[in-house]
C-alpha cells in the first residue's frame, strides 16, 4: 500500500522491451534501501523491484518489469530514456500516513486539459474518462501518477486539482504539458461503497427492510 506522497523523481535510464513486456531501469536518489521483490509505485504503478545497484555514477537504479497488460493500461510503454517518473516506496507499518489509501491499481489513464498560474499555485484540469465519473466527488481524494490529490471541483467532463509549489516542483507535474496523460486511481473506499450498494440492490430481501 501506498500514501501518495511521492518521495521523488526517478529518471528512466534504460528500456527493454521483450515479447511479455517491458522492462525499465529507473535512476533515482537516496533510495539506499531498495531490495529484490519490493513493491515500488511508478508514476502511481505498482511494480516490484527486480534489481537494484548503484551505477558507475555513484546513483542508484533499479529495475522493473511490466507485464503485457500493464504497458496495455498504463502509459509507462511510452515512456523513453531521460523521462522522469515519480517514484514511492510502500508504505512501512509504523510509517506516518500523511495521504490517503493508494494501491498503485490504476484505473485508467486521463488527459491534461488545462494549465493555469493562480498566485503561487497551479490549477491542472482533467478530462473525465468514460465511466469513472461517479468515482470523483468535491473535496474527494484522487490518485494522479501516483500523487495523493484533492478534487477541487468536479463538472460533468472534467475535474480540476489545486497544485502547491511543493507538489508541482517535486513531482512531474513541472514537466506536464496540455494532452498529456496522467495514470488516474479513484479511492478505493467509492469502490468498495459501489459494491455494497450494488450487493443490497440485488438482494431480494432488500425491499422488505
Amino acid at each position: 500500500m501506498f500514501t501518495g506522497i511521492v518521495e521523488g523523481t526517478g529518471t528512466v535510464r534504460e528500456r527493454t522491451e521483450t515479447d511479455d513486456g517491458l522492462r525499465l531501469r529507473i535512476g533515482v536518489d537516496g533510495f539506499d534501501d531498495l531490495h529484490h521483490g519490493q513493491s515500488i509505485s511508478v508514476s502511481g504503478v505498482c511494480l516490484t523491484v527486480e534489481e537494484y545497484g548503484v551505477a558507475a555514477d555513484g546513483g542508484e537504479w533499479f529495475a522493473v518489469f511490466l507485464a503485457s497488460e500493464t504497458v496495455a493500461k498504463t502509459y509507462l510503454g511510452e515512456v523513453e530514456t531521460g523521462d522522469a517518473v515519480n517514484v514511492e516506496r510502500a508504505m512501512p507499518a509504523d510509517g506516518r500516513f500523511d495521504g490517503h489509501v493508494v494501491q498503485g491499481h490504476v484505473d485508467t489513464v486521463a488527459e491534461v486539459t488545462e494549465i493555469e498560474r493562480v498566485g503561487e499555485d497551479w490549477r491542472f484540469t482533467f478530462a473525465i474518462p468514460e465511466g469513472h465519473g461517479d468515482y470523483l466527488v468535491d473535496k474527494g481524494s484522487v490518485t494522479l501518477d501516483g500523487i495523493s490529490l484533492t478534487v477541487a471541483e468536479k463538472r460533468e467532463a472534467e475535474f480540476d486539482v489545486a497544485i502547491i509549489p511543493t507538489t508541482y516542483d517535486l513531482t512531474t507535474l513541472s514537466e506536464k504539458s496540455v494532452g498529456d496523460p496522467v495514470h488516474l486511481e479513484v479511492d478505493v473506499i467509492a469502490k468498495y461503497v459501489e459494491n455494497m450498494l450494488d450487493g443490497y440492490a440485488a438482494d431480494p430481501r432488500a425491499a422488505d427492510d
